[in-house]
């Protein structure tokens, strides 16, 4: 046995003498490996980043249960803005020498101090770290180890204040006596298996069917080598080994370079993640057992493939033989596959619009990955069927479907990896584009430009902000506004009280002097009240009520749009009548001169002593948020097609490695053809075709099965299907692209072989 192995390793590697063609079917085989290992470790090393995370996150879970001879730790948690990000601050204060101290940190922040996470620590020594220390209290002193976040992304902080501070918070601050829950694993919700399970399938289904193909290619040269094998004496088993061995070389090749990918990823993992995302590289860690499966799988699929490429052949000492003409592919389990994927989306038909139960995640994502699966299956006996029935036409049309008529399969392979990846790309592109287009527009009040800055704040606070504001540099104006709830029976209508400034921040609502009262119709509608209602705030203890009001008749309807920020009554002072407010939230908008970040910075670092009682940001801090969502659509998009195009070039070389292998698989009819007189061009078109139909129907089929995918998920998401038309136009030029391209590639091959000495060394 080990002598017919070692045969087999030397005769992949070219028996010592490596040929250019067998360079290139080794590299390909090898490329596809290392590609599927690299996608598959990092996907095995999931679960174990995503638990590291869980488990350190309840490692930090603050405990408020009492516990006996612990001296409890004050705390007291709120998020300072930055632009498009939030900076989780817990101010704490020990109450005695047992006052337990939170994972990730030595000692706890003294008086002033701060103790930030590594992500934290990374913006403050950024371009915008001026704007983020303005936002903050203290200054840094200590950093937060991985131990005490739970992703390398948090924007977490530790502020050290005196026990009182929090104590005249009352119920809003807490008592810590520990910190950590037990942590009991991970659960699969049937919403993440809806969106794992077609995921997965997308990805991993083209790189199996590329390592199958991969592991196939050369077969008419390996089926040749073979039977002089036999001619020398070897039996069909010792064939079959050495065919086994020539396979493993490249698995071997293929699975160490995909390590090696993996562990030079893995290195520098946090900076190439997309959407901001930001992981620790030392939880990216895949579980030995899946590790021992990668290794023993990917391999044996190349080997197993090579052979089972094999079992309709019969190597004989005179040739190679095959088993009468091809047979025609079974399509009953083809069908099979499609049909339980459609009635698995078709049961979510059952369900009402806009439901998410766990029976519809679950009918889901079984249908995505069953039609996903289906589709790839049902490419070779479509194309099959097809070029069946296709006769007649020009020359060229002529050579491209008898070529198909005789051998179909392979191309239909490497194409149906394609289709599993743009079914994918236009499922998940369909979802984001229609769920983006569902949401709100809203559009920047024009007042935002005469009050740039707003300081949230509490009645307590007003009159202390107002002074410290009013004292920094630039500012020219303060303008508080109180949130109110006007109640009038069940009906409740939320607003503002503030001046016309303020409330220009809110809406454009045109010409105002102090005594006007403006309602905000929405889209929906909505009655304008009227009559007495009661004006009610609200505090950390619950409602407060106030005096009754009564609505003047004169009340201004203002269409909204998407402007009003969830208020609907804006309402000047002098339409009080100098009623007293209840006490309730406040929103201090400030006007100021120069630049809008530099007056929010101004303004945050005058507020800073009051700490969690005052915290500035832009006005427009939800254009903020809507820009940060566009950029994330906006990325989403270009991530999805940079890798079908990437999937794309990948079946674009197997396309190019099968079309070089098939010209020198027919070099003496090539050469008979033209020698014969039929022009090279005539040969080029031909090869054209042959490569162009199997594509045509894979994106068609693709196109059909993306949008089967996008319609039920839709539905029960109660949004409109719309339809990304750029992408799919797209995708299907650079098809026809790489078809192009592919074609060109071969041309001097095909013109080497079809020379006349070639036919007379035949």
């Amino acid at each position: 046995m080990m002598r017919e192995l070692a045969l087999g390793l030397r005769l992949a590697v070219g028996g010592g003498r490596m040929s250019g063609a067998a360079l290139l079917r080794l590299a390909m085989t090898a490329f596809g490996i290392a590609l599927a290992v690299a996608v598959l470790l990092p996907a095995a090393a999931v679960h174990h980043l995503v638990g590291a995370q869980a488990e350190r996150k309840a490692a930090i879970t603050q405990v408020t249960e009492p516990r006996a001879g612990v001296t409890p730790l004050l705390a007291y948690n709120w998020y300072a803005s930055l632009g498009e990000d939030f900076v989780k601050v817990t101010a704490v204060a020990a109450t005695g020498p047992s006052s337990p101290v939170p994972p990730g940190l030595s000692r706890l922040p003294a008086q002033g101090e701060l103790a930030v996470s590594p992500e934290l620590a990374a913006k403050l020594a950024g371009p915008d770290g001026g704007s983020l220390k303005a936002q903050l209290p203290g200054h840094v002193v200590d950093r937060i180890s991985r131990e005490g976040v739970s992703g390398a992304g948090d924007l977490t902080a530790y502020y050290g204040v005196p026990a009182a501070q929090i104590e005249a918070e009352g119920a809003e601050g807490k008592k810590v006596y520990a910190f950590g829950r037990p942590y009991t694993g991970l659960g699969l919700s049937a919403l993440m298996l809806g969106i794992i399970l077609p995921v997965a399938a997308v990805l991993l289904l083209p790189l199996l069917i590329f390592v199958t193909t991969a592991s196939r290619m050369g077969a008419a040269q390996r089926e040749r080598r073979l039977a002089a094998l036999r001619l020398l004496g070897l039996d069909s088993p010792q064939v079959k080994r050495i065919a086994a061995a020539e396979s493993l070389v490249g698995a071997v090749l293929g699975l160490a370079a995909g390590i090696g990918f993996f562990a030079l990823l893995r290195t520098f993992v946090a900076e190439i993640l997309p959407f901001g995302l930001r992981i620790f590289p030392e939880d990216l860690v895949p579980s030995w057992p899946l590790v021992v499966v990668i290794v023993l799988l990917v391999p044996g699929l190349a080997v197993g493939s090579a052979l089972f490429g094999l079992r309709r052949t019969i190597v004989e000492p005179l040739g190679v033989v095959r088993q009468g003409k091809p047979v025609r592919r079974r399509m009953w389990w083809r069908w099979a596959l499609t049909t339980i994927g459609v009635l698995f989306l078709a049961a979510t038909l059952a369900f009402e619009r806009g439901t998410g139960d766990t029976p519809a995640a679950l009918a889901l994502s079984v249908g995505s990955v069953f039609l996903l699966v289906g589709v790839a299956a049902l490419l070779p006996w479509l194309v099959e069927r097809l070029v069946e029935r296709l006769h007649g036409g020009s020359p060229s049309w002529q050579l491209a479907i008898r070529r198909l008529q005789l051998d179909s399969g392979t191309a239909s392979r490497v194409v149906s990896g394609l289709v599993v990846v743009l079914a994918g790309t236009i499922l998940i592109q369909g979802v984001i584009t229609s769920l983006a287009s569902g949401t709100d527009r809203q559009v920047t009040p024009d007042g935002v430009a005469a009050a740039p800055v707003q300081v949230q704040t509490t009645a307590a606070h007003e009159a202390e902000v107002g002074k410290l504001v009013a004292a920094a540099p630039g500012v020219t104006g303060v303008h508080p506004a109180r949130n109110l709830t006007f109640r009038s029976g069940e009906q409740r209508d939320y607003g503002v009280v503030g001046d016309c400034v303020a409330l220009k921040v809110q809406a454009n609502i045109g010409d105002c002097s102090d005594g006007d009262v403006f309602y905000l119709a929405s889209a929906q509608g909505g009655a304008v009240p009227t009559g007495k209602v009661q004006l009610q705030g609200y505090s950390r203890d619950g409602d407060v009520n106030g005096p009754e009001w009564t609505v003047p008749g004169n009340v201004r309807v203002v269409r909204s749009g998407d402007t009003a920020n969830g208020q609907s009554l804006l309402v000047t002072p002098g339409a009080l009548g100098g009623l007293a407010l209840p006490a309730s939230s406040v929103a201090v908008y400030v006007s100021g001169t120069g630049d809008a970040q530099a007056l929010t910075d101004a303004v945050a670092r005058a507020v800073q002593p009051l700490a969690w009682n005052a915290t500035a940001s832009k006005s427009d801090y939800l254009g903020d948020f809507r820009a940060r969502d566009q950029r994330m659509v906006e990325s989403f998009r270009a991530v999805l097609i940079t890798a079908s195009l990437f999937v794309l070039a990948v079946a674009a070389m197997s396309l190019l490695m099968l079309s070089i292998e098939q010209i020198s698989e027919r070099r003496r009819p090539l050469a008979a053809l033209s020698a014969a007189g039929v022009p090279i061009g005539v040969l080029a078109r031909g090869a054209l075709w042959q490569t162009g139909i199997p594509v045509v129907v894979g994106v068609v089929l693709a196109v059909a099965a993306g949008l089967g995918l996008t319609a039920p998920i839709l539905r029960l998401a109660d949004r409109p299907m719309i339809v990304d038309v750029p992408v799919l136009l797209t995708l299907a030029a650079t098809t026809v692209v790489a078809v192009l391209l592919v074609t060109a590639l071969t041309m001097p091959l095909l013109r080497q072989v079809t020379r006349l000495d070639t036919l007379r060394s035949e």
